[in-house]
């Protein structure tokens, strides 16, 4: 299993966004991470998503979300129906709005979108930071069934994190989550693979660096929101050996990752969004759709952290 990666994430943020400027009244959950009665009373002011992390943003005063957003939120409730209605080739994504870096890129390879700090209580609202652990989701008006019985043959339904529900009747619920409060997100839009401000010559500069490829696609620095479902499809797509030198590539070859990478998010949103799986041609697969053998190891950087890895060694080149 993996982590919700980008498109996941952004799936979450859709369901979110139509209770964008609702009190919230109640509230419930089995996370010990924060307080949660301090949501209470609370007005959801804004819903992000950088990558693989969503930023909920809760406010004192509901005046404060009709001053900062006064007709975005009502647009971004209809984010969701907006991508149900658009065809595949067509996917509206909605625009991401992004606090500038406030600081320099973390040295962690696998650096995920950051916080500036705790907020304090004198702010006019504050950042509610989740991170999805594998079976991570947020559902709205529903709750998560048990899809099977446990060790002890029980079905018992999953326990959610965090429960919201607000004024206007309706309630969204967190599973298998990691919280806390922050002071806004710390991250560039122009990484987000799924943001409309990725940019594309970032991303190619990436590339060029003298590391290996399925390394550098795993940097949330450079390709927010990429994970390694995506990796491996990308790489066989674009035929290129998960081993190569980035440095090594050429140019038709890097542009052609990054042409794969967005095309294969945005499906993947969009079959997400139509309630559809997504068909894989190498990830989790014996057999490429050419016929050759698949490969499966893990992979990376030498004294760095590996990734389990499917890779086919007949259509993919190695360039080192």
């Amino acid at each position: 299993m993996e982590m919700p990666e980008g498109p996941s994430v952004k799936k979450f943020s859709l369901l979110a966004s139509p209770f964008v400027g609702q009190m919230v009244m109640e509230v419930g959950g089995s996370s010990k991470q924060i307080n949660l009665k301090n949501l209470k009373e609370l007005w959801f002011h804004d819903c992000q998503v950088h990558g693989k992390n969503l930023f909920l943003a809760f406010g004192f005063d509901e005046r404060e979300i009709v001053m900062s957003r006064p007709h975005e939120t009502e647009q971004e409730g209809r984010s969701l129906e907006k991508v149900m209605d658009t065809g595949r080739d067509g996917i509206v994504l909605p625009q991401i709005k992004s606090q500038e870096s406030k600081g320099p890129d973390a040295d962690n390879l696998l650096q995920d979108a950051d916080c500036t700090g705790p907020a304090v209580p004198e702010e006019p609202w504050r950042w509610l930071h989740f991170h999805f652990g594998l079976f991570g989701s947020v559902r709205a008006n529903e709750f998560a069934r048990a899809q099977r019985a446990n060790k002890k043959g029980d079905w018992k339904d999953p326990s959610p994190r965090l429960v919201l529900h607000f004024d206007g009747g309706g309630f969204l619920a967190f599973y298998n989550c990691r919280m806390a409060w922050c002071s806004g997100p710390n991250t560039k839009p122009t990484y987000d693979i799924l943001s409309v401000h990725f940019h594309r010559g970032q991303a190619l500069e990436a590339l060029c660096k003298p590391r290996l490829v399925c390394a550098i696609l795993l940097d949330q620095r450079y390709f927010s929101g990429l994970g390694n479902i995506i990796k491996n499809e990308i790489l066989y797509s674009s035929r290129i050996h998960p081993l190569s030198q980035g440095v090594l590539l050429p140019r038709k070859s890097a542009e052609s990752l990054v042409d794969h990478a967005l095309r294969f998010s945005s499906d993947w949103l969009h079959n997400k969004l139509q309630g559809q799986g997504l068909h894989y041609q190498v990830y989790m697969k014996e057999a490429c759709p050419l016929g050759h053998q698949v490969l499966k190891e893990s992979l990376g950087p030498r004294t760095g952290w590996k990734r389990l890895t499917w890779w086919c060694p007949d259509c993919q080149v190695l360039y080192t």
